[in-house]
């Protein structure tokens, strides 16, 4: 074959292949729209996701037919013929909205319309936080007015709030109320009315968090059914100063039996909504979790939940030794579990490693010789000594005190059980003052004792000699109205100890007989007596605890 004639074939394989190229060529088709349809949305520049009150929507006829369009809004307006209508709905709802195609369908979408609610605010705040009788700060704000309808203010302010010239203002009807200050220390409330064309809006509301004149500690507490709250443990306050809780606005949860505060963490043991015996056959009951938040409330974090997992591993009370950055924690009755306190979103697996007991009651010299299977767990703690302390209160009643050697042992610890036959729930140790205090509610006068520790017997199985000394320790009666089985009654569930100066904070939910209301109480030395008095009066707690970093907000 001669040159020529593969110059030919060349060029016709070119051709063909260029022209298998066009022929495969992919074309880009419009779908036909559907018989009858329609898309919407805000027209204008603003508010234009949020499809407020007010709000002009945009309707826009999309069908492929022509015809006799009517259109319904739903929300009882007289339906319209326009091609492409503008609405306003004038409440907040879900409106079911129809476009009509005589003889031919209809199309129906759903639009949620939302409420204006007013949002406030701070600005111009003199410092890096709102101190108590100093700091003035300024409010704004915004109420979305997609109608340009006229608007009227009311502004409600807490009890103690000064304005500039240091008149005391509880209300203002000015858009702007101008720079305030408080008197008081905690969350106090702002609150802005607002009416938008004569229709009164929903509150805005606003928690100023306002801080003391100088760093002190704060007490954390779980208020029942209620939130985690911080109160700052200030003295000598001035009489014109009130100091209330801040509420940091999260869940206290089911049952918060213990709180407990490591550096800028608190730590919330929950034990969730079985608090006593179920027959839990599927092993599926359980919802107790341990909770971690930012000393303000601002973060929250899982370290541990149950979920689905049997209601006898639910978390009950916890202690956290500082030293080796552990949280123990107990379940139900069996024992005592750790983790790392920098664990986070575990799933409690009770047959993993992880999850294995440091301390189980079968496993210590006190089983079948003070304790049975059963036994129901209380709060517990380590001494500096390294005994911990470990209250039952069902199948061995009183406080077991054992080493970590002591684990797995076959005789009783030598540290010995003390307070045979007493239903202690809660106590808490002042090795400085070497006194412990207790919260006793059977084998006893219910209330608070403080005994100092040289008197604690060492006992033996059975032996209640505490018990027959015990009136004499006793520092206020107490009559709970808690919750849960005789066995497993809950009432103070925690204690919280002040080394520095020997207070012992507890929250003290009150029976109808009680002379004492219910509230956070504070239990102190008062020269050779002790005495119990009321801190903040009408709230009822489970967990309690206390940051001793000291500082004027959090």
């Amino acid at each position: 074959m001669d040159m020529k004639n593969i110059k030919y074939i060349l060029l016709f394989a070119l051709a063909v292949l260029a022209n298998a190229c066009i022929e495969n060529k992919l074309t880009i088709e419009t779908l036909p729209s559907e018989k009858v349809n329609f898309n919407y949305e805000v027209s204008g520049d603003y508010y234009k996701l949020d499809y407020l009150v007010g709000s002009s929507i945009q309707f826009t006829n999309t069908s492929s037919l022509q015809g006799n369009f009517t259109w319904d809004f739903g929300d009882g307006s007289p339906v319209t013929s326009e091609a492409s209508p503008v609405h306003k709905y004038e409440l907040a709802g879900l409106y079911n909205v129809t476009l009509t195609l005589e003889n031919v369908g209809m199309k129906s979408y759903k639009i949620l319309i939302n409420d204006i609610t007013p949002s406030i605010a701070i600005k111009d705040m003199e410092d890096d936080i709102c101190e108590v009788n100093k700091t003035y700060l300024g409010f704004a704000v915004t109420v979305p007015n997609p109608d340009n309808k006229s608007l009227e203010y009311e502004w409600i302010f807490p009890t103690g709030t000064l304005d500039e010239n240091g008149d005391i203002i509880t209300l203002s009807t000015k858009e702007d109320p101008g720079k305030v200050k408080f008197q008081n220390v905690g969350s106090q409330t702002v609150t802005v009315q607002v009416k938008l064309g004569g229709r009164k809006l929903q509150e805005g509301i606003m928690k100023v968090p306002v801080g003391y004149t100088e760093a002190v500690k704060t007490l954390y507490f779980a208020v029942k059914e209620g939130t985690i709250q911080a109160y700052k443990l200030a003295k000598n306050v001035p009489s014109e100063v009130k100091v209330y809780p801040f509420d940091l606005g999260v869940k206290s949860g089911q049952h918060p039996y213990n709180l407990l505060f490591s550096d800028s963490l608190l730590y919330v043991i929950d034990a969730g909504k079985q608090i006593g015996y179920v027959n839990d056959i599927d092993g599926n009951l359980g919802d107790g979790k341990i909770s971690v938040l930012s000393k303000d409330g601002l973060i929250v974090e899982d370290m541990l939940t149950n979920n689905g997992g049997t209601a006898f591993n639910d978390p009950h009370y916890g202690y956290i030794d500082e030293t080796q950055k552990i949280l123990y924690y107990t379940d139900r009755n069996t024992g005592i579990r750790r983790l790392a306190l920098n664990e986070r979103n575990l799933q409690l697996d009770p047959t993993a490693d992880k999850y294995a007991y440091f301390v189980q009651n079968s496993t210590l010299g006190y089983y079948k010789f003070g304790y049975d299977y059963g036994a129901i767990g209380a709060c517990f703690a380590k001494s500096s000594t390294g005994v911990w302390w470990w209250p039952k209160t069902f199948n061995g009643v009183g406080i077991f005190r054992f080493m970590d050697s002591d684990i797995g042992g076959t005789t009783v610890p030598s540290s010995g059980m003390t307070a045979g036959g007493l239903f202690i729930k809660s106590f808490v140790l002042d090795e400085v003052n070497k006194v412990i205090y207790l919260a006793i509610r059977v084998g006893a006068t219910p209330g608070i004792y403080a005994i100092p520790m040289a008197d604690m017997p060492n006992e033996s199985a059975g032996e209640a000699m505490l018990q027959n000394t015990i009136k004499n320790y006793l520092v206020k009666e107490l009559v709970s109205n808690g919750e849960g089985t005789s066995g497993e009654y809950i009432d103070i569930c925690q204690m919280a100890l002040d080394p520095d100066d020997g207070s012992v904070y507890f929250g003290f939910r009150a029976d109808p007989t009680s002379a004492t209301n219910s509230g956070v109480m504070r239990c102190y030395k008062d020269g050779a007596s002790y005495k119990v008095e009321t801190v903040i009066a009408g709230v009822e707690i489970y967990g309690i605890a206390i940051n001793h970093k000291k500082s004027k907000l959090f």
